[in-house]
């Protein structure tokens, strides 16, 4: 008898879990405002070549671009979705002599470093607005588009290049809580891994307000902070990354 009731206990908190009332569908897209910091690392055969952003390379604060798609739906077991995607990209020019794999590179060398991410997380709703309180769980699998170059200005050194897309599970996590008589919410939510040499974060906290004078389409904006950390650090590769970027950012929203 006690099993049946514990298995009927966690039946009803998976269909409880997995089921909205209805489809809702929420779209936004803004501008993060990020500024870099951390460094590039050049390891293989037991000798390396470190890079400071700031210092070395030049990187200075990026208007990064970004776009969100969360979708709830009524169908039970199946998870609720959002996709995301935020494409960070810094470039800048040495204003001192740099080594890199070896080579001594003058001042006016130009690199870039991008880490292209789109995003695809499947969830749970444990609280759905349920006194004013969210409460979302689920995971997040992020495909990480990377990519460095650096070049002599006066193309006499050889160039350097190197790219990889790796796919990252990542756990998931993100509470909400609606101001009751208002419109403003307040938001955050995180995915984080970590394993052997590599770690990596995504934070985010923000605060919005819905416009709703019209019924169906509700404009909304949101602004926030947000702050990515990424230490990858396979042995595959020859580029090692230890790199954090972090910021406001803002913009504007749909709910449907």
């Amino acid at each position: 008898m006690k099993k049946k009731l514990i298995v009927a206990t966690l039946a009803a908190l998976t269909s409880g879990i997995a089921q909205a009332d209805f489809l809702r569908i929420e779209a936004g897209a803004g501008i993060w405002q990020s500024e870099p910091s951390g460094t590039i690392t050049y390891k293989v055969s037991g000798s390396s070549d470190t890079l400071n952003a700031s210092d070395d390379l030049g990187y200075q604060k990026e208007n990064i671009s970004y776009l969100w798609l969360n979708v709830k739906h009524p169908v039970p077991v199946l998870p609720n979705f959002r996709l995301e995607y935020a494409g960070p990209a810094f470039e800048g020019t040495s204003e001192k002599t740099i080594s890199w794999k070896g080579i001594n590179y003058g001042a006016n060398t130009y690199s870039k470093l991008e880490i292209k991410q789109t995003d695809l997380v499947l969830y749970y709703n444990l609280l759905d607005n349920t006194f004013w309180a969210t409460l979302d769980l689920g995971l997040d699998i992020k495909l990480v588009d990377f990519s460095y170059e650096l070049s002599d200005p006066n193309n006499i050194l050889p160039a350097y290049n190197d790219s990889a897309s790796l796919p990252i599970p990542m756990l998931y996590a993100r509470t909400r809580a609606q101001i009751p008589t208002t419109n403003i919410g307040l938001e955050a939510d995180i995915k984080f891994i970590g394993y052997g040499n590599t770690q990596l974060y995504d934070f985010r906290a923000k605060v919005d307000y819905t416009f709703d004078s019209i019924p169906v389409i509700q404009p909304a904006i949101e602004l926030g902070y947000r702050t990515q950390k990424f230490k990858i650090d396979e042995g595959s590769e020859d580029t090692k990354i230890d790199f954090e970027f972090s910021g406001i950012y803002g913009g504007v929203m749909l709910r449907f």
